[in-house]
């Protein structure tokens, strides 16, 4: 098993070095596989344009693939076509059609992951991990007319929870709203389709992904390092221990083109002159988009100072917006859902702001 340690100290070392690590891992993974063994999972952000470049300076003939969900910005989809041996795949279900069935994408994976899973245990009429993790007692639970599990399940909820930093209490009035909220797209229109891909083809993947992105990357990378020979599903990540001051830095110093939604790679305000006297105070950010993935996901908006995503796309790309805002209607069990109109994003934002505060997601 990995360490925290050994991964901060990865993450400190200067780019160089992170690329030649990163060189070897992908040469590792090759050897494996064999270059017609191997694809590049490229979704034309900026991380995965700085892997296939690397990957690409080894190995030319590498295979790129591009899930083509629907939900990127138009640039991403014109800059994706600019690349040769690049392989378009598709989901089998549409973005509104994903959120009717399982719920919107809201606050984090992990909440709306709980809020989902607790919500579905309500329907069940049983009293689930997911529902302690909200903060909702055996007792409450009783009330609800839940049935209880075995003491000895209660106990390991119990202890599961105890002083976790994984309770989420502040999210428990999200079992109660009138639209369903769920992590599952990712799964669908992403995950699903490149499963099946490799499954058909035989292919393993690389991955840009980073463990400074997210708890469950940083976890991932604690069991299986770069290179997951021993997971269900193989996969290398090379860039494991990159940050997103490398991914910038690295565009920047080999002048690699990157899609026009991110605009240009600058130094942050006074950092210009503060750079001169000290190298580890250089800061770039990008004048656009800093991330870009799914136009319409929520994850994380309410986190975003202004100018929030929502509020660019408003700026950026009007028509977006407006069907991401606009539309919507109750189903007839009373449940928000998008319709043809639009996905109804906008009154799913001024529920959680009267739940939250005003301006708790900033979208207007």
């Amino acid at each position: 098993m990995r360490s925290i340690d050994e991964l901060r100290m990865l993450q400190a070392l200067p780019l160089e070095l992170k690329v030649a690590k990163t060189k070897l891992r992908i040469r590792e993974w090759v050897n494996e596989f064999g270059v017609e063994g191997v694809y590049v999972a490229f979704s034309g952000g900026k991380d995965s344009t700085v892997l296939l470049h690397i990957v690409r300076e080894l190995y030319p003939d590498v295979e790129a693939v591009f899930v083509n969900t629907g939900l990127e910005y138009p640039e991403i989809q014109r800059f994706v076509k600019t690349f040769d041996n690049v392989t378009i795949i598709r989901p089998k279900m549409r973005f509104d059609e994903v959120i009717k069935k399982y719920g919107y994408p809201i606050i984090g994976k992990n909440q709306a992951e709980t809020v989902w899973q607790a919500r579905n245990a309500i329907g069940r009429g049983v009293y689930a991990q997911r529902l302690k993790r909200l903060g909702i007692s055996t007792k409450q639970a009783s009330n609800m007319g839940l049935k209880l599990p075995p003491q000895e399940m209660l106990d390991r909820y119990e202890k599961s929870t105890n002083g976790s930093k994984f309770m989420m209490d502040k999210y428990a009035p999200l079992l109660n709203t009138d639209f369903k909220i769920s992590a599952l797209c990712c799964n669908v229109m992403k995950k699903a389709p490149s499963h099946e891909y490799a499954r058909k083809t035989g292919k393993n993947v690389i991955l840009a992904t980073m463990a400074s992105e997210s708890m469950s990357r940083e976890s991932a990378w604690l069991k299986h390092g770069c290179n997951a020979f021993d997971s269900h599903y193989p996969s290398s990540q090379p860039m494991s221990f990159w940050t997103e001051q490398d991914i910038l830095k690295y565009i920047k110093q080999n002048n690699i083109p990157i899609a026009s939604v991110y605009g240009d790679i600058v130094y942050a305000e006074n950092d210009e002159q503060q750079r001169m006297f000290d190298d580890a105070a250089e800061r770039l950010k990008t004048t656009g988009c800093s991330r870009t993935g799914c136009i319409f996901c929520g994850f994380g908006c309410h986190l975003e100072k202004q100018p929030t995503r929502f509020q660019r796309l408003k700026e950026t790309h009007p028509r977006q917006y407006e069907y991401c805002i606009g539309g919507g209607e109750f189903n007839e069990d009373g449940i928000w859902q998008p319709n043809k109109q639009g996905l109804g994003m906008g009154y799913v934002f001024d529920q959680m702001n009267k739940i939250y505060g005003e301006d708790f997601i900033k979208y207007k």
